[in-house]
């Protein structure tokens, strides 16, 4: 199957968004483009009343940036960019005015466990183990950072962070504040998403939007933020340290 991002309305005002890659759902910039740019649509569409974010497939959620890119890297500008990526849909889900639920059937990685920090609302699986591998190529999860800080405060984060080779598991990442509950099955998990999505579905959407506000604030300035440390990383991967570093994790 060829990547994707999709979106699908049911009758009950309930927009989920798919996203898929054929490599364990790890994400290029395209499709991080893409899957921001269906979130602000989706926070904009009146048929919409709440957002579930989700990976298609039935193992990895989200094995982070696109390695094939990322070893393409050249200058400073395409690093910036590169590293832009997830910030673009880390802060449509913080702008987006509706609530974004989210759905990790399986383990995620670096950008991944920014997908699921940004999120309003988690839930996981037993599977979901998640692990902050930057540091081990030689960069450091900057962007996704202040995200994965926002959830699991500055220890958790910073546990994640330093120990860049080891997954903690699910039920770590849920003691943690990541995930809100963690489930022995997809299926299970699936049930609760419905039941959370129907029930904010039929919710006042004024109230849930001043809500989110409020459970945001303190974050206004994520735009230059995550900005300013996408050009850290675009920066540190040009250096010689990295690219041994990206190519020995490759092989």
């Amino acid at each position: 199957m060829e990547a994707f991002v999709r979106t699908e309305v049911n009758d009950l005002g309930v927009g989920t968004i798919t996203f898929f890659h054929p490599a364990s759902n790890s994400l290029p910039g395209a499709i991080l483009r893409q899957l921001a740019e269906h979130i602000t649509e989706a926070g904009e569409r009146q048929d919409i009343r709440v957002i579930v974010m989700r990976s298609g497939g039935d193992r990895a959620f989200c094995a982070g940036a696109s390695f094939d890119e990322l070893v393409a890297i050249s200058n400073e500008d395409e690093g910036l960019a590169f590293f832009s990526g997830f910030a673009l849909v880390i802060n449509a889900i913080r702008t987006c005015p509706k609530f974004v639920i989210g759905r990790v059937q399986g383990k995620t990685v670096g950008g991944g466990v920014g997908l699921a920090a940004a999120v309003d609302h988690c839930f996981a699986t037993k599977f979901a183990a998640v692990k902050l591998s930057e540091l081990a190529v030689g960069i450091g999860p900057f962007v996704v950072g202040p995200a994965v800080e926002r959830k699991l405060g500055v220890s958790g984060m910073g546990t994640l962070a330093v120990d860049a080779r080891t997954f903690k598991s699910a039920q770590w990442a849920a003691d943690h504040g990541l995930y809100a509950q963690v489930f022995d099955s997809a299926e299970e998990m699936d049930e609760a998403v419905d039941r959370l999505a129907g029930e904010l579905a039929s919710s006042n959407p004024e109230a849930m939007t001043h809500l989110k506000r409020v459970l945001w604030q303190g974050t206004e300035h994520w735009d230059e933020l995550l900005t300013e440390r996408a050009a850290i990383s675009g920066r540190l991967v040009l250096s010689d340290f990295t690219r041994n570093a990206i190519a020995a994790f490759k092989s």
